[in-house]
C-alpha cells in the first residue's frame, strides 16, 4: 500500500479527510498510505478560520486544490496558532502529493500540538511519500506510541517496512491491524503479496481468498487472485477473474498502478502474462470507457 493511496493518497479529500474530520476513519486504497484527522476543536477556531477551513475542505472533496489551498493558507494566517489549520493545510499538501510543502505545515501543527498522534502518523505519511522510509518509519512509530491501536497506521507502518523489504516486520504490522479490525481487508491482502514474493504462492492465494470473504468486490485481490491461479494452470477460472476484477476497476490493467500499490515484481512480472492474453486486451478498452463515463456522471 500502501501512499494511503500513498494510491499514493488518490484519495485523501474525495470523501475521506472530510469524514475523518468528524471521527470516521475510512481506509482507501489498500496501499496507499492513509491520511489521518484528529477532532478539530471548531469552536477554537475564529469564524472567518473556521469558515475558510470548512470550504477548503469541501473543495477538496471535489479535488478543487487550486481553490482549496489559498482558503487554507489565508485560515493559517487568521489562526495561526491553531494546529487544526497548518494540519489541514498540510493535508492538502499531502493529496496533491507536494510532501515537502506537507511536511512544513505538518511540522507547524506539531509544534503547536506535539502530543496529537494523528499528526505524526500524517508526517510519516509525508515522509513515505518522499521515499524517506527511515524517517517514515520514526514518524509513524512516534505517533504509535501515543495511541498504539491505530488500524491506519499500523497498516501504513507495514506499507513502509514493505517499502524496505523487511517482509518479516511488515507481516507483523499487517497482522496487528487486523487483530484490531477484522474488516481491514487491505492488511490481509498485502500479506498476500509479500508471500507471492516469497514464492508462498499457495499463502498468497489464502489470504487474497481471506480478503475477498470480508469484501467480495475488491477489485485488488481478486486481479492477484486470478494471477495465481493463471500460474497454477487454472486459466479458465483466472480469466473470469481477471475480468471480473477489471470490471470493478480497470486501473488494476496498467502495471504503473500495480506497482505504486506496492506489488513486488514476481507478481507484477506473472500480472502481465495474463494481461497481455487477448481476451483481457480485448475487453480493457470498453471497460476504461464505461467506468470514464460512470465517473463523469458522478461528478
Amino acid at each position: 500500500m500502501p501512499q494511503f493511496s500513498q494510491n499514493q493518497f488518490n484519495w485523501l479529500f474525495s470523501g475521506l479527510l472530510c469524514a475523518s474530520l468528524f471521527g470516521a476513519a475510512i481506509p482507501t486504497q489498500a496501499q496507499a498510505l492513509l491520511p489521518y484527522s484528529p477532532e478539530l476543536d471548531w469552536e477554537q477556531l475564529s469564524l472567518d478560520a473556521l469558515q475558510l477551513t470548512q470550504d477548503a475542505i469541501q473543495l477538496a472533496r471535489f479535488q478543487q486544490y487550486d481553490l482549496a489551498v489559498p482558503r487554507a493558507k489565508l485560515a493559517t494566517q487568521l489562526a495561526p496558532n491553531r494546529y487544526e489549520t497548518w494540519y489541514v493545510l498540510g493535508s492538502l499538501y499531502l493529496q496533491q502529493k507536494d510532501a515537502d510543502s506537507a511536511i512544513k505545515s505538518l511540522q507547524k501543527a506539531h509544534s503547536l500540538a506535539p502530543k496529537e498522534a494523528s499528526i505524526l502518523f500524517s508526517l510519516g505519511s509525508a515522509y513515505f511519500q518522499k521515499g524517506e522510509y527511515p524517517i517514515a518509519v520514526s514518524k509513524l512509530e512516534e505517533g504509535l506510541k501515543l495511541t498504539p491501536d491505530a488500524p491506519e497506521a499500523l497498516f501504513d507502518l507495514g506499507n513502509t517496512y514493505l517499502k524496505m523489504g523487511q517482509y518479516d516486520k511488515a507481516i507483523v504490522q499487517y497482522e496487528k491491524t487486523v487483530a484490531i479490525d477484522k474488516a481491514f481487508w487491505f492488511a490481509t491482502n498485502n500479506i498476500g503479496l509479500i508471500k507471492y514474493e516469497q514464492g508462498d504462492t499457495e499463502g498468497a492465494v489464502a489470504k487474497w481468498q481471506e480478503a475477498l470473504t470480508v469484501d467480495a468486490k475488491q477489485a485488488e485481490p481478486l486481479l492477484a487472485l486470478a494471477i495465481a491461479l493463471y500460474k497454477q494452470g487454472k486459466t479458465a477460472e483466472a480469466i473470469k477473474d481477471a475480468e471480473a476484477a477489471l470490471s470493478l476497476d480497470v486501473s488494476y490493467a496498467d502495471l504503473a498502478f500495480l506497482k505504486e500499490n506496492l506489488w513486488g515484481d514476481r507478481l507484477l512480472k506473472d500480472a502481465k502474462i495474463l494481461l497481455d492474453r487477448p481476451e483481457i486486451q480485448a475487453i480493457i478498452p470498453k471497460l476504461k470507457q464505461q467506468q470514464e463515463a460512470a465517473a463523469q456522471e458522478g461528478v
